[in-house]
């Protein structure tokens, strides 16, 4: 989906590279944040949208179970009463539901997966929104100081390039970079992450198993 592509599109944003050449970087940094902010709304709301889709699918779901069930016990009283024939009409009855119920068992997978989907592009760009906020006050900074040098001059600018402060303080850039870049790999792979993946596929394994089990 477009929301889910202009997400991607800042998470990969280069920092950095956009900083060195923008020609006003602080309003730059300013205007991604916002930017930020204003995607992570939107994917809370989706969140929020695509979780009551799929509570409203299992449900829907569950629905059509009781009702195959209930048209199960109907055949099982006309058989015992001797009406074999109603009993037919009743089974009959009981696999549309049942049927419906297995067509409602691939959407909400659909669903499920496109819940996934949202909430991790969500946790990245929350990520990359606190990483942005950590480095705009010192790329601002070195910005500054290296427009200063500039204006003062090639000689000035070269000393300045030479400085042990600039050299350490572009140290620190490089370093904050990669601290946040290790963040976020470290969070794709994090136990919680790997944990919450197991967790499902146990419940989507026990709601087969269940099914499968009900249809013997």
């Amino acid at each position: 989906m477009a929301l889910l592509e202009r997400v991607t599109t800042l998470i990969k944003a280069n920092i950095n590279d956009l900083v060195s050449k923008a020609e006003h970087p602080e309003k730059l940094l300013k205007q991604l944040l916002l930017d930020m902010e204003n995607q992570l709304m939107q994917v809370k709301t989706q969140v929020a949208l695509a979780v009551a889709d799929q509570h409203l699918l299992e449900n829907k779901q569950k629905d059509n179970l009781a009702n195959q069930q209930d048209w199960v016990r109907k055949a099982e009283l006309a058989l015992k009463n001797g009406d074999e024939a109603l009993a037919r009409m009743a089974l009959e009855r009981s696999l549309t539901f049942e049927t419906a119920a297995q067509n409602f068992s691939q959407q909400i997978e659909d669903q499920a997966h496109q819940v996934e989907m949202l909430k991790t592009a969500l946790y990245r760009l929350e990520q990359k929104m606190a990483e942005t906020r950590s480095k705009t006050d010192l790329l601002i900074a070195q910005h500054r100081r290296a427009k200063l040098s500039e204006r003062a001059g090639t000689a000035v600018l070269e000393e300045f390039g030479q400085d042990a402060a600039f050299a350490r303080m572009r140290d620190r850039v490089q370093e904050a970079e990669a601290v946040g870049e290790g963040h976020l790999a470290l969070a794709e792979e994090s136990p919680e992450k790997r944990l919450e993946q197991l967790e499902k596929a146990d419940k989507v394994e026990k709601l087969l198993a269940n099914l499968k089990a009900q249809h013997q």
